[in-house]
């Protein structure tokens, strides 16, 4: 189908296509996320680095604290713009303590009585502060998240099974705050 009218025709339907994509694109992006489509940048742009010093423990269990701060650390250099340094190089930091550790039994076997199902989670508050000037960017209490790990036979894992879920899953929810609020 190669008439005297088509290439008029094609470039018609080009030139139409190019003014809705242009009229859709416009109409759905916004400088203000919270106002429709937007293409800023998901994390502050003011910032470059982050120093994560070792999260206080005020539990009676031990080493959780390094455990989750390395996870805090890769999560932050994973999936952020931000690079992690010393403090006296950074422009912003994250603080952290944990403020409860607890195992909570799902279930029991019924054969034997020993847990079946066991959580462990791990409560923490945390802020991250601009170091020049002391603002708060985002500070959070009571963040809680659990782990789940299966003691019991045949499965038999162990409690650090739990603990370690936790502790990434914890990771990625504090590095998830570093994002813009929308």
């Amino acid at each position: 189908m190669t008439g005297p009218g088509f290439g008029t025709a094609v470039r018609r339907l080009a030139a139409t296509t190019l003014v809705a994509a242009a009229a859709l694109a416009g109409a759905g992006c916004a400088a203000d996320p919270r106002e429709g489509w937007s293409t800023a940048p998901v994390h502050r742009t003011d910032v470059a680095t982050v120093a994560v010093p070792i999260f206080d423990n005020a539990t009676f269990v031990r080493d959780v604290e390094f455990l989750l701060t390395d996870a805090v650390i890769k999560a932050v250099e994973a999936r952020t713009p931000y690079r992690v340094t010393d403090r006296s190089r950074a422009d912003t930091l994250l603080t952290g303590r944990i403020t409860d550790v607890r195992l909570q039994e799902l279930s029991a076997s019924p054969v034997s009585g020993l847990g079946e199902e066991v959580v462990e989670s791990i409560e923490v508050e945390f802020s991250w502060t601009r170091i020049d000037t002391g603002e708060v960017i985002v500070r959070r209490a009571d963040l809680s998240i659990a782990g789940l790990f299966s003691p019991s036979a045949p499965v038999g894992e162990r409690r650090e099974v739990g603990r370690f879920a936790a502790v990434d899953r914890l990771a990625d929810r504090i590095v998830d705050t570093m994002a813009s609020e929308w």
